[in-house]
């Protein structure tokens, strides 16, 4: 499994429409194979940032499948004009999990 990581920096003013549309886009991303699940998190210290976390099964199934998909363009369309800056996208792999 791998884990998809960006911090979200939105235009101030515009969480609301970015939480609405991001509701929206989620059936985007949940329709690619390979996609396990996802979570958005908002920071308690910026309220214009957040943490968005996608389980993948493999880091292809992020970098080919839905960045090459109809479904990113869709995504794009309603998520991009919301950051400022673009964010920066990684991807983590387990060492150690403690349940």
């Amino acid at each position: 499994m791998v884990l998809e990581v960006a911090v979200l920096q939105v235009i101030k003013g515009e969480e609301v429409h970015f939480e609405k549309d991001f509701t929206i886009a989620s059936q985007y991303i949940q329709s690619i194979p390979g996609y396990l699940n996802h979570s958005l998190r908002k920071s308690i210290e910026e309220e214009n940032k957040y943490l968005l976390l996608v389980d993948w099964k493999k880091l292809d199934d992020h970098t080919i499948g839905f960045r090459e998909s109809e479904a990113y363009l869709e995504w794009k369309k309603l998520l991009h004009p919301y950051y400022n800056p673009f964010p920066v996208v990684e991807h983590y792999e387990m060492v150690l999990e403690n349940k």
